[in-house]
């Protein structure tokens, strides 16, 4: 057994410090990638690919510590077993009382999981480990097709590459500039009990929502703010145009800095529309959020934002403050800017994989715990996966939201996790929690 003294920890990275302090049961920090198969899952042949998948990333084998001055990762020889789904979707896993890893793969069906806390990794690095797990796991199970070494998803980095802090490696104390808070609408209504979250997720056909966008000469990124805006546009009175609806959108940073990372290396980018003085028809919604993507994705903005927060981390006297004062402090600053976010969209683009694994997948889908609410997507080959996740009642938003495209000639499957009542009324049918997804209506 390694000693204390010797055993290998790192620093969390600037993207990944604030969540120890701000997770909680309402939003646990936790997000999901999962794979739809064409056919059931074997848990014993995905917990033999997980231990070849977990050598070729060691460092996932790794539990979250606090000191007396900040968090950090520290190796771990703990194990991580497969298990069947049968807890709420996104549920906690960081608890600081016990050393746990940071992440959960479970199955259910014909659908392989994997459930990430935001510390360990953002979506970009935790797909990688997905991709390799599906290759691995389909090459075991396939093998008299596949041969004995079929291709692997194109990701070799080294573990140093792996476990870089790429905020450090580009940061400019030169560049650091904060843009002013400004206080966003806020969706209101009953939420759901238990602390647990909704989630719609619409099945579409690649090329006609492709169609749909180039027909109004934009990007699927930015049709999808736009048509969310005025969703949530649609529920606003009159006095709540006042206040902007404000949308975070992540930036994989990796696009615009050399980074093979694994860990955390984004940043968020707020579209902001006013309502109260611009137009409200999404036709001419559209242009003017497209504007604000090419004002926001320019290396100087992204620059700036990504210097403004990590100058705090390197002010001397910042971290000379005890970790008990930085949490209070952490939770109020995350506190106030949550105030100046309505909602989120996060598009995670088209997901590759070697071509003989096609036969044997369906789709892939991304969601994400959250306290407000977000859109995440992706897709795979023919299909594109849209999963909103809210922790409210109401599915208004959502309804708008699918109902507009399925008017503007895309099929739509809709599938939801069920409530409370339905699960207890298919406890046969459905193992506990959110494992058994209820499908609902097709919009054509």
């Amino acid at each position: 057994m390694k000693s204390k003294k010797n055993t290998p920890w790192r620093r969390l990275d600037n993207a990944a410090k604030i969540f120890p302090p701000t997770s909680g049961k309402r939003d646990p920090k936790v997000f999901r990638f999962a794979c739809e198969l064409r056919e059931p899952v074997e848990p014993e042949i995905l917990q033999t690919a997980l231990d070849v998948t977990m050598e070729l990333f060691p460092g996932y084998r790794s539990v979250l510590r606090h000191g007396f001055f900040w968090y950090y990762l520290e190796a771990s020889d703990l194990k991580p077993q497969v298990r069947k789904e049968a807890s709420p979707l996104c549920s906690p896993i960081y608890d600081r009382n016990v050393s746990t890893l940071l992440f959960d793969v479970t199955y259910f069906d014909r659908r392989i999981s994997l459930e990430v806390y935001h510390a360990l990794a953002d979506g970009t690095g935790a797909l990688q480990f997905l991709r390799a797990l599906v290759c691995r796991y389909l090459a075991l199970r396939h093998r008299e097709e596949l041969g004995e070494t079929p291709p692997q998803p194109d990701y070799d980095a080294s573990e140093t590459e792996q476990m870089a802090d790429s905020f450090q490696k580009y940061y400019d104390k030169k560049k650091g500039k904060k843009a002013p808070l400004k206080f966003a609408y806020k969706l209101k209504g009953p939420k759901l009990p238990e602390y647990r979250i909704k989630v719609i997720e619409g099945v579409m056909p690649v090329p006609e929502v492709l169609k749909l966008a180039h027909s109004f000469q934009t990007t699927v990124t930015v049709l999808f703010t736009s048509l969310l805006l005025c969703a949530i546009h649609e529920g606003m009175s009159r006095r709540e145009e006042k206040k902007p609806v404000v949308i975070s959108v992540p930036v994989n940073l990796r696009n615009y800095f050399a980074s093979e990372s694994a860990r955390n290396f984004f940043a968020l980018m707020a579209i902001s529309y006013d309502f109260s003085r611009q137009p409200a028809e999404l036709e001419q919604v559209i242009p003017e959020v497209a504007r604000a993507f090419r004002e926001n994705l320019t290396l100087e903005k992204l620059k700036q934002h990504m210097n403004s927060l990590i100058a705090i981390e390197k002010n001397v006297a910042a971290r000379a403050v005890p970790l008990l004062i930085k949490d209070v402090s952490m939770r109020a600053a995350y506190w106030f800017s949550a105030q100046a976010e309505t909602a989120a969209v996060s598009n995670v683009g088209q997901i590759k994989l070697p071509e003989v694994y096609a036969p044997y997948i369906r789709l892939f889908d991304v969601f994400t715990s959250t306290d407000k609410l977000q859109i995440c997507m992706c897709s795979y080959r023919e299909n594109m996966v849209v999963s909103f996740t809210d922790p409210l009642s109401s599915a208004d938003i959502q309804k708008y939201f699918f109902r507009w495209l399925a008017s503007h000639g895309v099929p739509v499957e809709l599938t939801t996790n069920p409530t409370e009542e339905e699960e207890r009324a298919s406890e046969k049918e459905h193992p506990p929690g959110d494992a058994g997804r209820r499908k609902g209506c097709v919009f054509n």
